[in-house]
């Protein structure tokens, strides 16, 4: 549990083990709806948390409606775009059921489902003025991606120096002795760690996840145009996973399944293919069960690897072309779908259709780039 899948565990792994030999722990993760559904990004937190709350630790799931309004800043050169609270609540819609696949909200000891507007709503100007009085500007503007906005002489604007600060507020708040997040979220956390050690003398430890990166260090997840979102269906999921670098397939096993991983690196080396075949199905599985993780596996080898497309994926014909076919694009979205079909990536009928208003009729076989073959209803 502190190894697999781990980066680092802050201040130390020792000194976590010893808490948790003395009684069960209280930990969570935030999740920030910026996009309406989470992705296989996320798989490895959640992954992390299911093994704490196995072992009877109390874990919460955090959706981060306040902070996702301001915009994590991680990674960022430039502002991100400010969320309104619908945005955020309309995006969040869905969380419980997708994380519920992985984590449990039901049984005898049941995760919680929390937002942190039920705090940060209620902070005042003068909590504010005390809370952020434990921080310096020096500690907030050394991040990596504010100095290089500083050598650019691009903006940083100040509600960006108060997103670690909300962050921090949550810990505190909750009185958690773990965070759990991704490798590139430790500056964030460990605000957290500074400001429970300042109002409540209290170690809060930080456990960071591997990323799961390509070989030139880009993620595998919803920035990087390759996502996959956990409200997809299992065969593309399946597919999609198919798609992944076979670097990343072992690092995929450590940080998206619960197989064992003896002598996984030889594994793949020796047979890549058919490995990334065995990752897709376990993740596939760990979503939606085995009966889907086999259907969708006869489905990849039917449909794209033996290059004999069925159209047996049906939908609902929408009022235009691109709101029929935009829930299976890699970004779920209107705009992307009349940017396939503007490149000529979509086909009805075996003839690329550039005309996004187009009204699919029943019967309509429509081919989204390479991989997405649908019939409509």
């Amino acid at each position: 549990m502190l190894t697999r899948g781990v980066a680092e565990v802050l201040p130390s792994k020792e000194g976590l083990e010893k808490l948790m030999s003395s009684r069960k722990i209280k930990l969570y993760q935030g999740f920030d709806p910026s996009m309406p559904s989470l992705h296989i990004g996320h798989l490895a937190g959640l992954i992390k948390l299911r093994q704490f709350q196995k072992l009877g630790h109390k874990v919460i799931f955090l959706v981060g409606d306040f902070t996702g309004m301001i915009g994590d800043p991680t990674d960022k050169l430039a502002t991100r775009k400010q969320l309104t609270r619908e945005e955020v609540l309309r995006n969040a819609k869905n969380w419980k059921e997708q994380a519920g696949r992985v984590i449990d909200f039901d049984g005898e000891n049941k995760a919680e489902f929390k937002f942190n507007s039920e705090w940060l709503d209620k902070t005042s100007f003068k909590e504010l003025i005390e809370i952020t009085s434990k921080f310096t500007v020096q500690q907030m503007i050394e991040r990596d991606m504010f100095q290089e906005r500083i050598k650019k002489n691009a903006p940083i604007h100040l509600h960006e120096l108060l997103y670690p600060v909300a962050q921090a507020v949550d810990s505190v708040t909750m009185d958690v002795d773990l965070e759990v997040g991704g490798k590139d979220q430790t500056f964030n956390m460990l605000a957290g760690r500074t400001l429970m050690k300042a109002i409540k003398g209290k170690d809060k430890f930080v456990l960071t996840t591997k990323l799961l990166v390509d070989k030139e260090g880009n993620k595998v997840g919803k920035t990087t145009g390759n996502a996959l979102f956990l409200d997809s269906t299992p065969e593309n999921f399946y597919a999609g996973i198919m798609s992944f670098p076979d670097e990343t397939v072992a690092l995929g096993f450590e940080l998206l399944t619960e197989v064992p991983l003896t002598g996984i690196e030889e594994k793949v080396k020796k047979d890549p293919m058919g490995e990334k075949k065995a990752l897709a199905f376990e993740i596939v599985k760990l979503l939606w069960g085995e009966q889907e993780a086999a259907k969708a596996k006869e489905v990849f080898v039917t449909t794209f690897q033996n290059r004999k497309p069925e159209y047996n994926l049906e939908v609902e014909a929408k009022e235009s072309l691109a709101g029929t076919i935009a829930p299976y694009t890699s970004l779920a979205s209107i705009s992307h779908a009349k940017r396939l079909i503007d490149a000529g990536a979509v086909e009805v009928g075996g003839k690329v259709v550039i005309d996004s208003n187009y009204k699919p009729i029943s019967g309509d076989e429509i081919k989204v780039g390479k991989k997405t073959f649908l019939k409509v209803k």
